[in-house]
């Protein structure tokens, strides 16, 4: 699904540790039945990957995650409940949602309901996934997206929550710093603003996943995973592929074991399985399985 629909429906839904300090906080509350891996974190799964689902069904929806052998998950919306609900319905699939998607204007607008959402879900990471931009990502997009990064960032810690940004591919377009990640990266306070690697969406807009996470390892906190289908094209800039360039993690053209080992060397604290394709039910447990065989 395009990225401007999950923007359009996580805004209709709503109506200073480091990496390796958060790593270990998710280590110290990590369960005897967490999905076993040689990483470094917790595996979960971003309930995005489930939209089709959630809506119709969410108690048996989650029942399914965990059937998955999943303990951890992340937030993207309220799927047409209250936040106490999906937390109820967390709690019965004996599920833990600590990290929570949230929209960039919802933060803009309303941070305080939606870290008062965040914390109901049970969530100590707010995410923003997208930044409203036209036709092409600019510097001034880029600019004025961490100035209010910096405001997010500092009030989610006075809140007691940690804010991160999840990057998209558009970003990875040429810059005076790099790219416009780049830029971006050096005006957000190292303090208060950590990022989200989705490695998919890296490696399609023109970046290098692992090299990404091992220039910017101190700051961060979560990847997202999924692979690219081999021989589909990689446009510097571009943020929405098509449902069938989704392929299990470890099928695809990303050099997974740099990004797991890059990752794991930056200490990076949770591992989110996500899966756009037609096919989630049946590509996520190929997914869990070859994370489980990494080493």
């Amino acid at each position: 699904m395009p990225m401007h629909s999950r923007r359009t429906f996580l805004t209709c839904l709503a109506g200073g540790v480091g990496a390796s300090v958060a790593a270990r906080r998710w280590a110290s509350t990590a369960s005897q039945d967490e999905i076993e891996t040689a990483l470094n974190g917790p595996v979960g799964l971003q309930l995005w990957s489930l939209r089709a689902y959630l809506p119709k069904d969410l108690p048996g929806t989650l029942a399914k995650v965990r059937g998955m052998g999943f303990r951890e998950v992340e937030g993207a919306g309220l799927w047409g409940h209250t936040a106490a609900d999906l937390r109820a319905a967390l709690d019965a699939a004996g599920l833990r949602c600590r990290s929570a998607h949230l929209g960039y204007e919802r933060l803009r607008d309303d941070s305080d309901g939606a870290f008062a959402e965040a914390r109901a879900v049970g969530a100590v990471w707010v995410v923003c996934p997208w930044i409203p931009h036209g036709t092409a990502f600019t510097r001034d997009d880029a600019l004025g997206a961490a100035d209010m990064f910096n405001r997010f960032g500092t009030a989610a810690d006075r809140a007691g929550l940690r804010f991160a940004y999840h990057c998209h591919g558009y970003e990875f377009v040429a810059s005076s710093e790099g790219t416009l990640f780049d830029t971006l990266a050096a005006a957000t306070e190292t303090a208060h603003v950590r990022f989200q690697i989705d490695v998919f969406h890296a490696l399609f807009g023109g970046a290098d996943p692992a090299a990404l996470i091992d220039r910017y390892k101190d700051r961060v906190a979560s990847l997202h995973l999924k692979d690219l289908k081999k021989g589909s094209a990689i446009t510097r800039g571009a943020a929405n592929a098509p449902s069938e360039a989704d392929v299990p993690v470890g099928a695809g053209q990303i050099d997974m074991p740099g990004v797991l080992r890059a990752a794991m060397k930056a200490r990076t604290a949770a591992y989110y399985v996500e899966d756009e394709s037609a096919d989630p039910l049946g590509h996520i447990p190929q997914s869990v399985a070859y994370l489980k065989r990494f080493r």
